[in-house]
Formats: C-alpha cells, structure tokens, sequence
C-alpha cells in the first residue's frame, strides 16, 4: 500500500478534532484542530514522522481539513505555521474556507 492510499481517520470531540494516518512502521501524523464554533475551526498543529515528511502525508491532511470544512460550511483559522504555509500557497483555491 502507497503513503496515498493509507485511510484518514478523524477523530472529533466537539471541541477538538484530528485527523491522523496511521504510517507503515507504527507511528501516526496528525493534523489537529479546535473547534471554536460550530462553523469556524482553528488548525494549531501538524506531525509527520522524520521518515515520511517530504512524502506529501501533511498536505493530504489539510486537504481534507479543507474539503471537509467546505462541505460543512466550516471556516478555517491556521495557526499551525505549515497549514498556513498551504494556504498561503492555495490561496485563490481555498480563500472560501479561510477564516479572515
């Protein structure tokens, strides 16, 4: 199985949330959020693994932050520096989702 193709699994409390996959040798990369509002969430971290970074594994995360924000009619605030930094660089794309 590729890095593409290992599941999302989302975790959501109500009040805060994750995203995560479970990598190949055991460890997890995880994207998590605070859920401030029902329809305005607050992206404060991101993990991947030393041995998987690089590997495109982050940014499948934010990309299902995002659609799955746009399906709810979810705005986002990242203050997670790397979920910034792809907004930043999907800006025209995700501007509908970016909490301003």
């Amino acid at each position: 199985m590729t890095l593409e193709n290992l599941p999302i699994e989302i975790e959501d409390t109500g009040t805060r949330g994750k995203y995560s996959i479970a990598m190949p040798n055991g460890e997890e990369s995880e994207l998590t959020y605070v859920r401030v509002a029902p329809d305005h969430l607050i992206a404060d971290h991101t993990f991947v693994p030393v041995t998987y970074r690089g590997r495109g594994v982050a940014e499948r995360l934010v990309k299902r932050l995002v659609a799955d924000a746009r399906a709810t009619g979810a705005r986002i605030t990242p203050t997670c520096r790397f979920v910034a930094t792809e907004f930043a660089r999907h800006r025209t794309e995700w501007s509908d989702v970016l909490k301003r």
